[in-house]
């Protein structure tokens, strides 16, 4: 008897995934754990794998968004009679993606663009994962003169960095505006649509306020040099603020706690979301038991759960268990903003950047260096005198790095 191939729950707060194409076709014969097809879920860009033996027989939705427990395909023997489970399939239908072919038509008539615009639409029709599409766009490589390397000739990220031709010319942004085009409508990614879901929830539902602090970061500065002056791993700004929150997170646990609608969660283990900047949105991967490891060591984790979230690589446990979340800003010349709090935290910190001005040391102005940092705060969860007195312990860890080393 034929299986139903349900859309999985791939993320605990996926409530629908969108397929971004498939790797199988109608005919192809299939195995537990080979992949089936591409689907973009709210946190990343996953392999969908067969659970079932057989002949793929029929594909539900060939492109876009479908509800979690939908039917997404049928794999059963060859021939195989399936119009009971298509007829008993009550699920909805799903929203296609704008494709090619419309950008392929719409753009015949622009000789300025046409070439670059058809050779982008016959990547699209070529095997290839979605991050080794993005790569080659990025690049102006042209797909179909890349031999893939991946399951069933797909085309995977290493065979794009690997490839050593010439690239296709892209032209500015600016050259893709048509005389008469008001405004481009975009799709939202699943991970912009959890953004907007979670963080719209949060700001609506947590009573915020609002906690700035001003930090002299001379010694940090001066600390960082001799750290990195002979050390193999090169010490960032940002590692400093995460060691320095993890200690005062363990001295304070009531910031490091979350609100589980009818009870309080004070938590004991040290868990730092750091929040990173992606393509369609923001992820927030996370260094479990912060408050435990060495500079370096963040270093290194922090680096690596970045790239695999720029890669949409994380998997489901390193995007788990945050009781504490940072947002830096301060690389983009951000002085000082606030954030919205990542729930369940009670808290996050905004951090912006280091300012060279004049202060006041010893009655006397003097050339330094500061930074702001503010903690947005739940008051379900944490009062004013609470969130103040972290920030001090946190003030007085970056203004003197050496107890962090003890």
């Amino acid at each position: 008897m034929a299986d139903a191939l349900m859309m999985p729950r791939l993320s605990d707060t996926m409530e629908e995934g969108n397929i971004v194409g498939w790797v199988k076709k109608v005919g192809d014969k299939v195995s537990p754990g080979d992949v089936l097809a591409e689907v973009e879920t709210d946190k990343a860009t996953m392999d969908l794998e067969s659970f079932y033996e057989g002949t793929l027989l029929h594909i539900a939705v060939p492109q876009g968004h479908i509800a979690v427990g939908a039917l997404l395909a049928v794999i059963g023997k060859e021939g195989e009679d399936i119009s009971a489970i298509l007829a008993g399939s009550n699920a909805p239908k799903s929203t296609p993606q704008p494709t090619t072919d419309i950008v392929e038509k719409a753009s015949e008539s622009k000789e300025n663009i046409q070439e670059t615009v058809v050779s982008s639409v016959n990547s699209d029709r070529i095997k290839a994962s979605p991050l080794a599409k993005a790569i080659a766009s990025e690049k102006g490589i042209d797909l179909s003169k890349i031999a893939g390397t991946g399951e069933g000739g797909r085309i995977i990220k290493q065979d794009v960095e690997d490839f050593k031709g010439s690239s296709i010319p892209v032209p500015a942004a600016s050259n893709f505006v048509v005389s008469g085009e008001a405004y481009k409508d975009i799709p939202l990614s699943q991970v912009r649509k959890t953004i907007a879901r979670r963080l719209g929830e949060s700001k609506f539902s947590a009573p915020h306020f609002y906690l700035t602090i001003e930090v002299d970061m001379d010694n940090a500065i001066a600390a960082r040099e001799s750290l990195n002056k002979n050390g193999d791993v090169k010490i960032s700004y940002n590692d400093l603020v995460v060691k320095a929150s993890a200690l005062s997170l363990a001295r304070h646990t009531q910031v490091n706690s979350s609100w589980m609608n009818d009870f309080i969660r004070e938590n004991y283990l040290v868990n730092i979301g750091i929040a990173v900047a992606v393509p369609d949105g923001l992820l927030v991967p996370v260094v479990k038991n912060a408050n435990f490891k060495s500079l370096s060591e963040l270093n290194q984790e922090i680096k690596t759960l970045a790239g695999r979230a720029k890669d949409k690589k994380l998997g489901l446990d390193e995007m788990q268990g945050n009781t504490f979340t940072i947002s830096n800003l301060g690389m983009f010349d951000i002085d000082n903003f606030t954030a919205i709090i990542n729930p369940p935290d009670a808290c996050i910190l905004a951090v912006g950047s280091i300012v060279n001005k004049p202060v006041v040391k010893n009655g006397v102005v003097v050339p330094g260096n500061t930074m702001k940092l503010t903690l947005s705060c739940d008051h379900r969860v944490v009062d004013g005198a609470v969130g103040a007195q972290f920030l001090q312990t946190l003030k007085s860890y970056l203004e003197q790095p050496l107890t962090m080393l003890l």
